[in-house]
């Protein structure tokens, strides 16, 4: 496998980890906020309430990445990576990360077996995920 389908392949793998991984941060996000209405109530407040805020990071991060692989050109080894050590500041375990996020995204973590084993499912992606040599 030549290593530009690699880094494609592996981003879009993570792609969709990261997906599932933050539907399950808004699902126990949602729980803990209370009821919410109708689904178009729900998405309004996930994109303005305040209590939801902080998971707008990582959506950010998701849709930089999205739009990078909606791109033909080749991705390099190098940038794969940035995406790696990108996530890495906000789920872990870089440790000059984003303390805020990593504070609230550890208390789910802790809370929601759901959100562990969508966790395990990024970070299982991002080691195989290595830097230039």
């Amino acid at each position: 496998m030549n290593s530009e389908l690699s880094q494609r392949t592996q981003l879009t793998g993570l792609g969709r980890a990261l997906r599932d991984l933050h539907k399950r941060l808004i699902d126990v996000e949602t729980q803990y906020f209370g009821a919410v209405g109708s689904p178009l109530e729900h998405l309004h407040l996930v994109v303005n309430h305040p209590h939801f805020a902080w998971i707008q990071k990582l959506s950010s991060l998701m849709t930089e990445m999205d739009e990078r692989l909606d791109d033909a050109k080749d991705i390099s080894v190098a940038e794969a990576f940035a995406f790696r050590t990108a996530l890495e500041e906000l789920i872990g375990p870089n440790e000059k990360g984003d303390m805020e996020f990593r504070a609230r995204y550890n208390v789910l973590l802790h809370d929601s077996p759901d959100v562990v084993m969508a966790h395990g499912a990024v970070r299982q992606i991002l080691v195989g995920i290595l830097p230039a040599k």
